[in-house]
């Protein structure tokens, strides 16, 4: 479906986001799927059978059905399903159609979608059709990229890079925070030698030289555009000496912060 315009999703009345009752239950039907179901499972446990095929759900399994599947389901009364349906048709050949079924392991970024197709329609927002059809195609390209993901010994090499470049991220965001690599590497998941390794070869400079680097730029930015005086700077990021912030400082610009002031 990534070949296929979002002006093609042709979007179906038939929607929701819903916490199933405990005697639930989705009766096979006589005739098969008229369109595509996005079927995702929010949490309780539950079993779905496509096609006489059965498949144990909880929180993440998540389905694509098809014109002419044939579905039902059940769940466990104590632990009740919560889903989210969106049936879509498309007007244009598609060729490239996510799986049926997988199990997101990623699943934040892909709930929020889920759930802002869904608000769109809760009130008469502007345009709400429009990006509607752009969300749909969107969540059609997340799938058939966890369709086409790497193979597994690969897939803990890719997490390892998100994770620094979140570490990264996160330092940069936060300058005059007092990082400890110990906390860093227990937010990323990974030992501190492990993340002091993976951080040089990925970003290119030792992990405490990128802390300070992104202080000093910080603070560079601060002096030129803040208003603010050198010692109201060196407090601001967190420095209780301000001739050892100075000192860093020019070993870093080459000017001192009274210079750039």
């Amino acid at each position: 479906m990534i070949d296929a315009s979002p002006s093609s999703y042709v979007l179906k009345p038939s929607f929701a986001k819903i916490v199933c009752e405990p005697g639930w239950k989705w009766a096979k039907r006589e005739k098969p799927m008229p369109n595509y179901d996005l079927f995702y499972v929010w949490s309780g446990e539950g079993e779905v059978l496509l096609n006489d095929r059965a498949y144990r759900v909880s929180k993440g399994s998540c389905f694509l059905f098809r014109p002419g599947d044939h579905t039902s389901a059940t769940h466990d009364p104590q632990r009740p399903l919560v889903l989210t349906y969106i049936h879509f048709d498309v007007s244009e050949p598609v060729r490239s159609i996510p799986a049926p079924y997988r199990k997101l392991r990623e699943t934040v970024d892909f709930e929020y979608m889920l759930s802002r197709y869904v608000r769109l329609f809760l009130v008469k927002t502007y345009a709400a059709e429009e990006e509607a059809k752009l969300i749909l195609k969107q969540m059609m390209i997340h799938l058939l990229r966890e369709d086409l993901e790497e193979p597994v010994e690969r897939k803990a090499s890719h997490r390892v890079t998100e994770a620094i470049h979140e570490i990264a991220n996160y330092v940069r965001q936060n300058p005059g925070a007092a990082h400890r690599v110990e906390d860093l590497a227990a937010r990323a998941q990974l030992s501190p030698r492990y993340l002091s390794i993976k951080f040089k070869e990925l970003i290119g400079v030792p992990i405490q030289s990128y802390m300070i680097r992104t202080r000093i730029e910080r603070a560079e930015h601060l002096l030129h555009h803040a208003g603010m005086n050198v010692t109201e700077v060196a407090e601001a990021l967190g420095y209780r000496d301000i001739f050892f912030f100075s000192r860093q400082f020019k070993r870093y610009t080459g000017k001192s912060p009274s210079e750039i002031r």
